[in-house]
């Protein structure tokens, strides 16, 4: 099985192997229900009201909080030299692991606009379920291969995100309904994902790409 080389543009489909387009394909339906859940339509319509707006913050903060730490599980199974796909997993993991900390400081600045500090974001109980993925991210990243841990959380998890901050971000109503004093940070986590993730992920699918053993999975259920 040779190593995969992308010849393509980064953010076509078709630049990619046809094992992991089918993958994306497969995966659309799914993320299709998260980016327009009802809930990110209210948000951009700046009719969510608070008290759903503090669960949402509330629940998904382990996440956020604890994203740098995934990526930093997955970089310990990229040793130096291993491989070009493992070299460009290493050099993906470490610059992105500070720019996520950055994302952290954002998401406590909008929980302000909701009137939470950080201290309502580390409340432990779970938030209508919400912490499930904190917890699934956290198990994949711990017990599967570097592939599918970045599979996980730096394709789906980052690319679905990118998706429902561009559908909040699509209209100003959300970002006017917030005072001017505090628009501009209170609103930076939404806009940066909106730009930043446009690319991000398809990094990400760029690095699984070259992933022989998943592959082989992937090609294993099809038959």
């Amino acid at each position: 099985m040779t190593q995969f080389q992308r010849t393509g543009e980064l953010k076509s489909l078709a630049s990619y192997p046809v094992w992991l387009q089918r993958v994306v394909r497969d995966t659309s339906l799914r993320k299709k229900r998260v980016v327009e859940h009802e809930l990110f339509a209210l948000m951009r319509q700046a009719k969510l009201p608070l008290a759903a707006m503090q669960r949402f913050l509330i629940g998904v903060w382990p996440t956020i909080e604890q994203f740098p730490r995934f990526m930093s599980m997955n970089l310990k199974k990229a040793g130096y030299g291993e491989g070009a796909g493992v070299d460009m997993a290493r050099r993906y993991l470490i610059h992105n692991i500070r720019v996520e900390q950055k994302h952290a400081d954002h998401w406590v600045e909008w929980a302000k606009s909701a009137d939470l500090s950080l201290e309502d974001l580390k409340e432990t109980a779970d938030v209508e379920g919400l912490q499930a993925l904190a917890h699934w991210c956290w198990y994949v990243c711990d017990q599967e291969p570097l592939p599918v841990a970045m599979a996980a959380t730096n394709f789906a998890i980052e690319g679905l995100t990118g998706e429902w901050s561009c559908l909040v971000c699509s209209k100003n109503t959300y970002f006017e309904s917030l005072p001017a004093e505090t628009r501009g940070p209170a609103t930076r986590w939404l806009r940066v994902h909106a730009e930043y993730d446009d690319t991000h992920p398809w990094e990400a699918l760029d690095v699984i790409a070259d992933a022989r053993r998943l592959q082989e999975q992937v090609d294993g259920e099809a038959e």
